[in-house]
């Protein structure tokens, strides 16, 4: 019974971090409130691998994670960003700023009720994955003095649309913990939750790149893929046209 419940245990770290996150976030520790995120990603990393290795996965489980996640990197990273950013009413518009701030969360959810119910692709998230998106958002959060608050503004509106939209980002799920090996995961925690309190603002704005790279990626693939669809379009109206001529010259021969 113990060993089912292992993986809950880094379930309910997740969401801890996140609430956590939200608390220092409005306490003014930005820095801190956006590497508990990055920390809450890893615990949320860890929580499946081990109930695979430990073969304890269960709908149990999967809804707690959903529910987490919804907090950890909606929520939290919303909050973060609100207060960092979007909180200066002679900036922006007050009912603006929470409207966008609310869009994240909530296409935060979508995703993750789509997830839940939708057969995805082998390899593959549809979407960009909530985790990602948040420590987007939180870790962007800290060059707001270095960015327009529309650049945030817009930034945050995209991160939303990417988590709902039908983009596919590669997932990471095949690379599991051996059982042998899950004894070393509380001190990769501890680790990490040290240099995370040791430089909270550097290590965010380290994991920015690579999380800001995947979710770009995407969105890459997401254009390239429009601009093939319309390649194709124009390739077989050209074909349509030159069908059309033909059939018109031979009933002209006729």
């Amino acid at each position: 019974m113990l060993t089912k419940s292992i993986p809950s245990l880094f379930t309910v770290g997740n969401l801890f971090l996140g609430v956590l996150s939200i608390i220092l976030a409005f306490s003014g520790q930005h820095g801190v409130a956006a590497v508990l995120v990055i920390v809450a990603m890893l615990l949320d990393g860890l929580d499946g691998r081990v109930a695979r290795a430990l073969n304890a996965q269960s709908e149990f489980g999967k809804e707690l994670d959903s529910l987490s996640d919804v907090i950890s990197f909606g929520v939290a990273p919303a909050f973060i960003m609100y207060v960092v950013a979007f909180n200066d009413p002679t900036a922006i518009s007050p009912a603006f700023a929470w409207i966008v701030t609310a869009i994240f969360p909530i296409c935060g959810a979508l995703r993750l009720a789509r997830f839940n119910v939708v057969a995805g692709t082998p390899g593959y998230f549809i979407g960009l994955p909530i985790p990602a998106a948040g420590g987007v958002l939180c870790t962007l959060a800290l060059f707001a003095n270095d960015l327009n608050v529309y650049v945030l503004l817009v930034s945050t509106v995209l991160l939303s649309y990417l988590m709902v939209s039908t983009v596919k980002y590669p997932n990471f799920k095949k690379a599991g913990i051996p059982k042998a090996a899950i004894w070393i995961t509380p001190i990769i925690v501890a680790v990490a939750i040290v240099i995370a309190i040791k430089w909270p603002e550097s290590i965010s704005k380290m994991i920015f790149v690579p999380l800001l790279l995947y979710a770009l990626y995407g969105l890459k693939k997401n254009v390239d893929g429009y601009f093939i669809r319309i390649r194709n379009s124009h390739r077989k109206n050209k074909r349509r046209g030159s069908n059309v001529e033909e059939n018109n010259s031979v009933k002209s021969d006729l």
